[in-house]
């Protein structure tokens, strides 16, 4: 829920310094939150960044709408030439609407103090929230107003920085490092033992022997960390999530991890042991990353895919999985596929035949 109204003059101006805009219309409208075209309603701005919604645009209950200047001609108008909708024209308008999102739902913080229910063996800074049944262990260090929410457990040791947010349920292994402003939401698990075991078989019998792993997770500035996911410890090196990534629900990232700054990766993605990721990297939802691989910045990967071998070079969409087709196309074509090495195998000899006859007409 919103705090109040604000004109759509008042949005420009608070927005201008990160996001320009100018407005088309009635500049005193008063909005007081954003919504979709479809579903709008007066005194909501709306936002149009695919064309393929213009359609909406006619028929929008919305009292404004965030759009880029060369759609501008694209707003209804009366008969008299006049705009029936009011607009900020800007040169993102999905950048736009998400700033005015936040302006109109500021995050809502909670009080200072720390519960009496909590269990705090550090000093924390008087403007932080601590939240009932948290625990926070020895030799922690607090940045000003970090907010521990209920029963989250922060492990010794452990460094947040300042205004960073930590939702009820999340655990912070000792030593780990949070940098200021990250959000962690709930079940999120940060610096839990890597999955490292060596083999010590002889014959049929034997174990896995576990490796202490001894590194941590570092985590930078203005992080955001989605429900559930996990991002384990290193062996011996640090994993490291750098400046501005942003991570969903339910990822698993193993030990020893480098994720470049501003990357975003969707939910259930797997990565493995010591794989590092460039910075402005898009990683799609389900994808796995195989361990020790390295890809560059600005790589895109699509949802799904299965990443087998590193990717030196930057700036591409890489896709690598099968497209959903019916089971019975599914059991043709991948008996097909079985049959590819023997088909290779013919146009090589076919190749060298050619080659010969060719030879012998010269």
């Amino acid at each position: 829920m919103c705090a109040s109204s604000l004109t759509l003059a008042r949005i420009v101006e608070r927005l201008k310094t990160v996001c320009a805009g100018e407005t088309r219309g009635n500049a005193d409208l008063p909005i007081h939150q954003v919504a979709s075209l479809q579903s709008a309603r007066p005194g909501e701005i709306a936002f149009l960044s695919n064309p393929k919604y213009r359609k909406y645009l006619r028929d929008t209950r919305a009292s404004a709408v965030i759009l880029h200047p060369g759609m501008a001609s694209a707003l209804p108008l009366s008969p008299s030439g006049e705009p029936l909708l009011a607009a900020i024209l800007t040169a993102n308008p999905y950048v736009y609407y998400a700033r005015v999102a936040a302006l109109l739902n500021p995050a809502v913080r909670q009080a200072a103090g720390a519960h009496p229910s909590a269990v705090v063996e550090s000093t924390v800074p008087s403007s932080c929230h601590i939240g009932p049944g948290v625990w926070i262990g020895a030799d922690v260090s607090l940045g000003e107003n970090v907010e521990i929410r209920a029963h989250a457990c922060i492990g010794a040791g452990v460094v947040i920085g300042a205004d960073s947010v930590i939702h009820p349920g999340v655990s912070i292994y000792p030593g780990c490092r949070v940098g200021a402003r990250a959000i962690l939401h709930s079940g999120a698990v940060i610096g839990a033992d890597g999955f490292g075991f060596a083999p010590d078989f002889d014959g049929e019998g034997g174990e896995w022997v576990k490796i202490p792993q001894i590194g941590r997770v570092v985590i930078g500035d203005d992080v955001e960390i989605g429900a559930n996911t996990s991002i384990d410890r290193g062996a011996l090196e640090d994993t490291v999530i750098g400046d501005g990534v942003k991570l969903d629900n339910q990822i698993q990232i193993a030990h020893n991890c480098v994720i470049g700054e501003h990357t975003v990766i969707a939910g259930c993605v797997g990565i493995a042991g010591s794989a590092r990721i460039g910075h402005h990297c898009a990683i799609g939802g389900a994808a796995m990353i195989l361990g020790h691989l390295e890809i560059a910045p600005h790589t895109e990967i699509s949802p799904g895919s299965m990443v087998m071998k590193s990717i030196p070079q930057g700036g591409e969409k890489y896709t690598a999985l099968y497209p959903l087709e019916r089971h019975a196309d599914w059991l043709r074509n991948a008996a097909q596929l079985r049959s590819l090495e023997t088909l290779a195998q013919r146009v090589k000899t076919l190749e060298q035949q050619i080659r010969q006859m060719e030879a012998g007409k010269s």
